[in-house]
């Protein structure tokens, strides 16, 4: 089905399909092998312990390098776009593009180093996943309404806008919670010490993550008008 998309609009919807999978399947395998409680836990709690720890590593690893090349095709969609219309600088659309690939890295980095394992590592990964993606959907949603009407209808601008603003709202306790719980552990239960703060950060979480997912799911329209020709030059002496 992926195939039979016109243009390129298979990317965004490999990785909204892969990313998905990603984090539904690390969790249902955490939770049937008994590592983490099923109401609610961290995100990279569901990729701690094998044999998830490796499914996860993977599967992550393969979403950064598709949202790196998803980043990529959108900022060369609205450079091509910006050549007749002049709606946004070229400058603001490469820094767009910068924020988002440091938040790819972010999640390389939570896929390679294990919350366990190297703790420190893998909490500067997960900020910087999050920190950076949030920043680049927003940049993103401003950059949409710029390209309005011509390239974009409103009602699309104003879900990216809605879906940018509840994973800006979701951050910032997501952080104040989490800067709150005192021990790094998976195996939370109900009742105890920073129980509610874990609670609270990974509701957070999982709703700033998915936030990103039905962004990504906004590009898929925008990837069909638009194709990727690669040119080979032959030159003889």
């Amino acid at each position: 089905m992926l195939c039979c998309m016109p243009g390129v609009a298979f990317v965004p919807a490999l990785l909204v399909s892969w990313s998905s999978a990603a984090f539904i399947i690390s969790y249902a395998i955490a939770v049937l092998e008994g590592h983490v409680e099923p109401l609610v836990p961290y995100i990279s709690d569901t990729g701690t312990k094998p044999p998830e720890s490796g499914v996860f590593g993977f599967m992550i690893n393969i979403s950064a390098l598709l949202g790196v090349i998803t980043m990529y095709i959108r900022y060369l969609l609205i450079e091509k776009q910006n050549e007749s219309s002049h709606f946004v600088r070229s400058s603001c659309n490469m820094f767009s593009l910068c924020i988002g690939l440091m938040g790819c890295t972010g999640m390389g980095i939570v896929a390679t180093f294990q919350e366990l394992a190297v703790p420190s590592v893998h909490d500067i990964g997960a900020l910087v996943a999050f920190g950076s993606g949030v920043v680049y959907i927003t940049l993103q949603s401003i950059i949409s309404y710029k390209s309005c009407p011509q390239w974009n209808t409103y009602f699309v601008c104003h879900i990216r806008m809605a879906i940018s603003a509840i994973s800006c709202i979701a951050f910032i306790p997501m952080i104040v919670f989490a800067s709150q719980v005192s021990m790094t552990k998976i195996d939370w239960t109900p009742g105890e010490k920073d129980y509610t703060y874990h609670f609270m950060s990974a509701i957070c979480e999982w709703t700033v993550a998915f936030g990103f997912i039905f962004f990504f799911l906004t590009f898929i329209r925008d990837f069909q008008r638009f194709s990727l020709r690669i040119s080979t030059e032959i030159h003889e002496d």
